[in-house]
């Protein structure tokens, strides 16, 4: 059964009818992006009759062909339509990101390939049958985008004619997520940079002191002497962080001294001999001062500290 948005005079964008996955969802997405479109800004037609193929402007998912130039992007075809250096074969979606993320990412190809790194090859992996990690828990999985999109196609006991304004709206949600992670890693590698440049600054680079907290935790990680970050908070304190070798592990280089773990306030000034102490995290891994100044002399002695 073929199912199409019948609008005309808009660019077209093709996809196949039925179940509905990430790939083509997100691959369609990216085009709306592209486009600098709404969902209903385009003709989107579901379908998987080729002459249906033939009138489309971008066809995604269906068609057996990969053709970057004629914006054909399938992979379905014997052979696939190609893998990345890390030999994740490539679906739609990443066939479709692979030319425009790009520009979508304002002309940054760092931004498009953590883009690429952190959400498209993940998605292509497991459209194509790839196992990207194994469940510690019998029968536990962690629940993830796919089975949203998933449950997002009609039931058994739904109206099939449906499916198109359900694949719409899980459409409208991908191109969100998307948008959002490509501001998110904008701004990430923006402080990134920022953060490298204060660590270069630092006369102790054992304390880097940050005017925000910028996105710090992976690059002070590869760097051997970082033990605390001193940074601005939200609420105009200032906060100490212990730094980790590793994000996967809650483990930090150097713990706040035992004495001041759970304290507040005129406890916990007492405790460290900072006046403007206000909080230590029970896990020793952040404590709080009203002031800079403060917050790095508690930095200073938490190091000092055995």
């Amino acid at each position: 059964m073929e199912e199409k948005n019948s609008k005309t005079n808009k660019p077209v964008i093709v996809t196949h009818t039925g179940t509905f996955h990430t790939d083509d969802c997100f691959a369609v997405a990216t085009l709306l992006l592209h486009l600098k479109k709404e969902a209903q800004e385009v003709e989107i037609v579901r379908s998987r009759n080729p002459k249906d193929w033939e009138r489309g402007e971008y066809v995604v998912d269906v068609g057996d062909v990969y053709d970057e130039k004629k914006n054909r992007f399938d992979h379905h075809q014997k052979g696939g339509a190609g893998r990345r250096e890390n030999e994740i074969p490539f679906a739609a979606f990443g066939l479709v990101w692979k030319k425009f993320g790009r520009e979508i990412c304002g002309g940054s190809i760092e931004v498009a390939q953590r883009i690429d790194l952190e959400l498209v090859a993940p998605f292509d992996a497991h459209d194509n049958g790839v196992a990207l990690s194994k469940p510690i828990f019998p029968d536990i999985n962690s629940y993830s985008l796919h089975q949203f999109v998933l449950m997002s196609n009609p039931t058994w006991k739904e109206e099939s004619d449906t499916a198109f304004a359900k694949f719409e709206e899980t459409v409208r949600l991908c191109k969100k997520i998307l948008s959002r992670a490509v501001k998110f890693l904008q701004d990430e590698m923006e402080g990134e940079k920022r953060v490298l440049e204060d660590y270069r600054k630092s006369e102790d680079k054992r304390i880097v002191v940050l005017e925000k907290e910028y996105f710090w935790q992976e690059v002070l990680s590869k760097l051997p002497e970082p033990l605390f970050v001193v940074y601005h908070r939200a609420d105009g304190t200032y906060g100490v962080k212990a730094v980790r070798d590793s994000l996967a592990q809650f483990v930090s280089r150097k713990d706040m001294p035992e004495a001041w773990a759970g304290k507040r306030n005129e406890e916990l000034a007492k405790a460290t001999g900072v006046a403007d102490a206000i909080f230590c995290h029970n896990n020793r891994f952040l404590v709080v001062a009203k002031s800079k100044e403060g917050a790095i002399e508690l930095a200073k002695r938490a190091i000092l500290s055995l």
